[in-house]
């Protein structure tokens, strides 16, 4: 078991020491060992903990008195080593005895630069995001499409440019924060005072109000328009994906940040073709002739139609590749295929001519099906049960 550090040794003051020269020891301290200027420096963390301790038993009346009559086991952590008599993080130090340093959000700001620095900065408002919906055909998810789009939405006031006031002069500076955006609050704790800050409630963080409002606006900076917005669509895009365009959404209030423009893509089915992933897949039927002997036949693709040559005893089921018609990836050079899936129409009725005509070939042995061989259809039924 570590034996704890007196708690004014770790500070470097005597046992009659004022309040105000154990709060001027502790600021020393925690300066020196502080996290931000000695990056990594696992020793120098552990002293600043130590002297946020010490200091959080000092600098409190009550907690001092009971650490002088019976030393640590009166403050908590009996004898032990190691620990607040709170199990905090530095930011937790940093949350409790910020205040000491005067800095924004318990930070140590303004000494040497470390610190939370966004506290110096005014609150900007941001605009909503916008989502609309682009439907597609297959041409356009092929090729890629510039579409323009009306959206409406909260736009910059062109009568004021989106300040909010009437005229440039019409601001004046909040009196609450005194133009810094933000207001700071003194609490007290059992630990003593901590102090917080917030962005100022009278001007939202920007510093400043405004006298005389713009009339169109009613002192917003944004109104509601109409915008055409043009967007470009690249080509492989899919059912359910989203392209956002920065900042087209709604515009901010007096000049802040504008929001997103969200694309969703909705695609509008092919009245031919089917999509599978990037490949395209054609259903084309034909005739007994024209699977015995061959034929020619016209395929529909995403660029227009192109003729294809069926080989004599084409067998149903077989599946023909056309390399490169499918549609390509997003963002990439690749490009799917286009599968066409062959179907052989079988009549339900034939006239008498016909009928005669199919029992002579009935009869010849090469219209006799071979038990020994399997078809395509019959591969992929039997795969199932592999």
């Amino acid at each position: 078991m570590t034996t704890k550090r007196d708690f004014y040794e770790i500070l470097g003051v005597s046992r009659n020491a004022t309040k105000d020269e154990i709060k001027k020891a502790y600021r020393q301290m925690a300066l020196k060992y502080h996290p931000d200027k000695n990056p990594g420096d696992k020793e120098a963390e552990e002293k600043f903990k130590e002297a946020a301790e010490a200091y959080e038993v000092l600098g409190d009346d009550t907690k001092r008195a009971r650490y002088d009559q019976f030393g640590h086991s009166g403050v908590g952590n009996g004898g032990g080593g190691g620990g607040f008599t709170h199990d905090w993080t530095i930011d937790d130090i940093f949350s409790q005895f910020g205040d000491i340093f005067g800095g924004h959000f318990g930070s140590f700001g303004g000494f040497g630069g470390f610190g939370n620095s966004r506290a110096n900065q005014r609150a900007t408002s941001r605009g909503s995001d916008i989502r609309v919906k682009v439907k597609l055909n297959y041409s356009e998810i092929a090729n890629g499409v510039e579409k323009k789009l009306k959206v409406n939405k909260y736009v910059t006031c062109h009568s004021c440019n989106g300040s909010g006031a009437a005229s440039p002069s019409d601001f004046q500076t909040c009196s609450t924060c005194r133009g810094s955006g933000y207001v700071t609050r003194v609490t007290n704790t059992l630990l003593g005072q901590m102090q917080s800050t917030a962005p100022c409630p009278t001007c939202n963080g920007e510093g400043k109000t405004i006298t005389k409002k713009c009339t169109e606006c009613n002192g917003e900076g944004v109104v509601r328009d109409n915008e055409i917005i043009t967007i470009k669509i690249p080509a492989g895009v899919a059912e359910g994906m989203q392209l956002s365009v920065s900042g087209k959404g709604n515009a901010a209030r007096r000049g802040g940040v504008p929001g997103d423009l969200l694309v969703v893509i909705e695609e509008e089915k092919h009245p031919q073709l089917i999509r599978d992933g990037n490949d395209l897949i054609y259903n084309l039927t034909i005739s007994i002739p024209d699977a015995v002997l061959g034929a020619p036949a016209e395929i529909p693709t995403v660029d227009g139609k192109v003729k294809i040559k069926i080989e004599p005893g084409t067998q149903p089921g077989k599946i023909l590749r056309l390399k490169g018609k499918g549609l390509p990836e997003v963002n990439s050079y690749g490009r799917g295929d286009l599968l066409v899936a062959i179907n052989v129409y079988i009549p339900k009725t034939l006239t008498r001519e016909e009928r005669a005509l199919f029992e002579k070939l009935a009869k010849s042995s090469n219209f006799t099906p071979n038990p020994k061989e399997s078809s395509p259809i019959f591969d992929r039924i039997r795969g199932y049960f592999d």
